[in-house]
């Protein structure tokens, strides 16, 4: 793919993710799934090359760069075959939530190990029933003395099982207003009241997903995130808590797109291959217009969706969070279109073996569909993009 508009740092560290991911690939990724275990390999070597970390400031170990690096990490891992979800949430969300609103303590104890691999941190937004409608949250903080006591319950959320903490997003009262406003806490794996069951799902991944219950969860004052001695100056003020959320979600979307695309890039080059070499009629299958177009369609979309998820990184990066949280959503979006048509249509090329183990792509059919769904579904980046960027009327 082109990368006319990258910098020759960002070319540099695309290619050398490339190379690691090769040494790994589809396969690797297959076993683990399959043996039911985590790709711990794959995630301490891109940990010691510096990769995971490549968002994160330098004085706490990380890379000093940004969203556009770590985006370019994790497509091009994808690409290989072997992509590593849980760099959506630890670095991307956790990790910017922190390195940007934590008070320095949380930097200090969090950070160098989202860096260098040896912590892992998961994010808990999604509850039953909430959905994507974030202002229904009910999972709640209040205060009993010098502690928080949460109470609630999340569902779909990745990886706690391997995290070492999870960033809960819960509520609590203002005490100017009494209105409930959003806040993150920090909490630990093992903290007592926090328990998690395992939700079965049909997406062969090696990130198992949960159901969180939170049951009168002790915390102490320094697990809310930024810190503060009262509910007001707990959340930094009026609209602190959802600053720090929306600081989050945008690079989880931007994260997203770069999934999507690796997938799809992935998908594309495995049916591009077949149809170079299966011949049928004494040509390869790939001479043929009925096959070649669609294959030549579907890398068009990868490219321009990339196109957008460069600019949502760059306006991220770039500290206009209003402007990135538009080109954010719109890059999922254009992703998600791109990738679940490239994982069809490759699947196709390939026809009965396109749905064997032995060529893997089966698998990315239910897997291209999360894009779509999570972390928000495509019809609420429509509302959002309908009435946000186009100024027609909300419908809800």
């Amino acid at each position: 793919m082109s990368t006319v508009l990258e910098t020759e740092e960002h070319q540099a560290l695309r290619a050398a993710v490339a190379a690691l991911g090769r040494r790994y690939g589809r396969d690797y990724l297959t076993r683990v799934v399959r043996d039911g275990g985590h790709p711990e390999e794959l995630w301490a070597e891109a940990a010691k090359l510096g990769y995971l970390g490549v968002n994160l400031p330098e004085e706490y170990g990380g890379g000093g760069g940004g969203i556009a690096e770590l985006s370019i990490v994790l497509e091009e891992l994808g690409a290989a075959g072997c992509p590593l979800l849980m760099m959506v949430v630890s670095p991307a969300i956790c990790g910017t939530v922190i390195a940007r609103f934590g008070t320095e303590q949380q930097k200090r104890q969090w950070l160098p190990g989202l860096a260098d691999g040896t912590l892992t941190m998961a994010f808990g937004i999604t509850e039953p029933d909430a959905g994507s409608n974030s202002h229904r949250i009910t999972t709640t903080a209040r205060r009993d003395g010098g502690d928080w006591l949460l109470t609630g319950r999340k569902v779909f959320i990745s990886g706690v099982d391997i995290a070492d903490a999870t960033l809960i997003v819960g509520r609590t009262e203002d005490a100017r207003t009494g209105r409930l406003k959003p806040c993150l806490f920090i909490v630990p794996r093992e903290t007592p009241g926090f328990s998690r069951s395992q939700i079965d799902m049909e997406l062969a991944a090696a990130e198992k997903q949960f159901g969180l219950l939170l049951d009168d969860v002790r915390l102490p004052a320094d697990a809310l995130v930024g810190g503060g001695t009262s509910h007001a100056e707990g959340c930094g003020g009026e609209d602190a808590g959802l600053l720090q959320l929306f600081a989050g979600l945008n690079p989880e979307r931007i994260m997203t797109a770069a999934f999507a695309l690796g997938m799809g890039r992935y998908a594309v080059g495995r049916a591009v291959e077949y149809a170079k070499t299966r011949e049928v009629w004494k040509q390869p299958i790939g001479g043929h217009q009925a096959i070649a177009h669609p294959l030549a369609q579907a890398h068009i979309e990868l490219e321009l969706a990339r196109l957008m998820m460069q600019k949502a990184a760059h306006l991220y990066d770039a500290g206009d969070d209003l402007g990135a949280g538009e080109a954010a959503n719109m890059a999922k979006y254009a992703a998600a279109e791109a990738c679940v048509r490239a994982v069809d249509q490759s699947v196709h090329t390939l026809g009965g073996n396109g749905l064997t183990r032995e060529y893997g792509l089966a698998s990315l059919i239910t897997a291209a569909r999360v894009a779509r769904i999570a972390p928000v579904s495509r019809e609420m980046i429509l509302n959002f993009v309908s009435h946000q960027s186009l100024g027609l009327p909300k419908s809800y």
